[in-house]
């Protein structure tokens, strides 16, 4: 949180109910997606607090300007007239600044309505009905206090959200039931500090995903685990929500310490529903890799004797769980952990140990390798990359990308792992030749770029112009052999679009031998050519379409 950018409670409350008030749904909604998306540039508060400026990318550049006090009297560039998805984006950036969570700004509305909607069954300021001598008194919805929240631990806290929810609507399908029941949540939440909030909303949203999850898990059928479309887009915009959540720093202040014992039941509920979904699933092992990297990481409040603590809790989870552990995430938890620890050998040898049995994919490694590139750990990062490189063979080219991204950035700054770099790529063949050519075209290694098309029999003919551009300007003669070799066997399929093809590559070669200043060589070619084919009437004809022979 930026020192500069700061709102208290009563001001966060303000700010809330403008947004519930000033801006209609599907306004909140993309200005969340324009603020996910990065596109809010250049973002400052005036000196007198009251007035953010920023730039918001659309289709061109919107300059906005908010009041804070008013937001009625905030202005945008564009043509919509009042408030606009520029001015909504601007406000979540700006309370992504505050330190606030912007799921709190996402659900403004739909809070603010629900809260309406339990005023009127609570009675509200209507009273009774005109007419009637008695009304039958309606029952007080449970709502929390900041007491009780700091007290009470977390699993309390989910009766409660029962208690209020009633016997009715205990499952979850869409992502309009799962928004009316995230509000009708938040509205039993009191004003509360930062940490507090969060640790709030976080579960509020493993709440209603449980809604979700639960009915699917017990309907679970001999194929597998069965989602609904609407429930599964439902499910995926709530986890969203609760990852970006997670991914805000837990604001703990040193007068916090309150809420640690809430923080770490929030791990054993992630823990725990981790280590036994369904891996069709992937729900909570995401969530809980998000806690353990934002909340309880290196830099915010984990240690290593929180590490070790955890590591034995998920090692006795193997006994007690049984044939019901979920292997995968289970171990890429305990890998993690081992990172934070500086235990690499150990960590390496876990994978090599149940990488095969578990099918290891790039996207499995994300969370390890990406935890090393962004603390710039480029050494361990190096060593990671050639341990696990083996592992993930089988894998599909496309999946490998980020693997080979990862190889670009470290050798980018250890220009001596590059050795290491081929060495391992070269392994994984064939599974990696696709990121293996990536290197070679982005390190200028055209010889063997080329070698390697030859080898695998490509077409020069199955590449944009564009993709051999490149070579055609740094080192022309190697395409010679990559053409005439192709042309040979274009005439060889003896028909007319073979013909055609070889015509048009001829006329490249042209091209190459006038470059290089090798005209006379190239006519001693051409005609050996035509006159070694002259019986193919179909090929010299389309020599001379191509003006290839007078």
């Amino acid at each position: 949180m930026d020192m500069d950018y700061m709102l208290d409670d009563s001001a966060w409350r303000q700010l809330l109910d403008g947004v519930a008030a000033r801006f209609d749904e599907l306004t909140i909604i993309r200005g969340f997606q324009y603020y996910k998306q990065g596109r809010v540039e250049e973002l400052a508060l005036r000196d007198d607090g009251v007035h953010v400026d920023a730039r918001v990318k659309d289709n061109r550049m919107y300059d906005v300007a908010v009041d804070l006090d008013d937001l009625a009297a905030s202005e945008c560039a564009c043509s919509a007239n009042g408030a606009c998805t520029h001015m909504a984006a601007t406000l979540m950036r700006y309370a992504e600044l505050c330190g606030r969570p912007i799921q709190a700004l996402a659900n403004a509305r739909s809070a603010l309505k629900n809260l309406a909607a339990s005023g009127k069954q609570d009675g509200g300021s209507g009273g009774p009905r005109a007419g009637s001598e008695k009304t039958s008194p309606q029952p007080v919805r449970p709502t929390l206090t900041e007491k009780e929240l700091t007290e009470l631990p977390v699993n309390k806290w989910h009766e409660r959200f029962q208690e209020r929810r009633g016997a009715v609507h205990l499952h979850v399908r869409t992502a309009q039931e799962a928004s009316e029941l995230l509000a009708d949540l938040q509205a039993m939440r009191p004003m509360l500090p930062l940490a507090l909030e969060q640790l709030f909303t976080l579960h509020a949203l493993l709440f209603v995903l449980e809604r979700m999850v639960k009915p699917a898990q017990t309907d679970s059928r001999p194929s597998g685990l069965f989602i609904g479309y609407h429930t599964k887009l439902a499910l995926e915009g709530l986890c969203s929500q609760a990852r970006a959540l997670l991914g805000d720093k837990l604001a703990l202040a040193d007068d916090s310490s309150a809420y640690w014992d809430r923080l770490m039941e929030t791990a054993d509920f992630l823990r725990e529903r981790m280590l036994t979904e369904d891996k069709t699933l992937g729900c909570f092992a995401p969530l809980y890799a998000s806690l353990w990297l934002h909340w309880l990481g290196p830099g915010s409040a984990g240690s290593a004797a929180l590490y070790e603590k955890e590591l034995l809790q998920l090692r006795s989870a193997e006994a007690e769980l049984g044939s019901t552990l979920s292997r995968l995430p289970w171990t890429i938890a305990q890998c993690l952990l081992l990172l934070y620890l500086a235990r690499d050998a150990e960590a390496l040898a876990m994978l090599a140990r149940e990488g095969i049995k578990l099918m290891l994919k790039p996207e499995h490694l994300a969370l390890l390798l990406g935890f090393l590139e962004r603390s710039e750990q480029w050494a361990r990062l190096r060593d990671w990359l050639a341990e696990t490189g083996t592992l993930l063979v089988g894998s599909r080219s496309e999946d490998l990308a980020s693997y080979g991204d990862y190889w670009a950035n470290v050798v980018a700054r250890l220009p001596e792992a590059e050795p290491l770099m081929w060495r391992t790529l070269q392994e994984m063949m064939p599974f990696s030749r696709t990121i293996y050519e990536d290197a070679l075209a982005a390190h200028g290694r055209w010889e063997r770029w080329i070698d390697l098309q030859m080898c695998m029999g490509e077409e020069p003919l199955s590449f944009r112009v564009t993709a051999l551009k490149p070579i055609e300007k740094e080192a022309p003669e190697l395409l010679l052999p990559f053409y005439h070799q192709a042309v040979e066997r274009y005439v060889l399929q003896k028909n007319r679009d073979g013909y055609k093809a070889a015509a048009k590559l001829l006329k490249r070669l042209a091209k190459l031998y006038s470059r290089l200043k090798k005209d006379e060589r190239w006519e001693q070619f051409i005609s050996a050519f035509a006159s070694r084919n002259s019986r193919l009437r179909a090929l010299q004809e389309e020599l001379r379409k191509g003006g290839l022979l007078s």
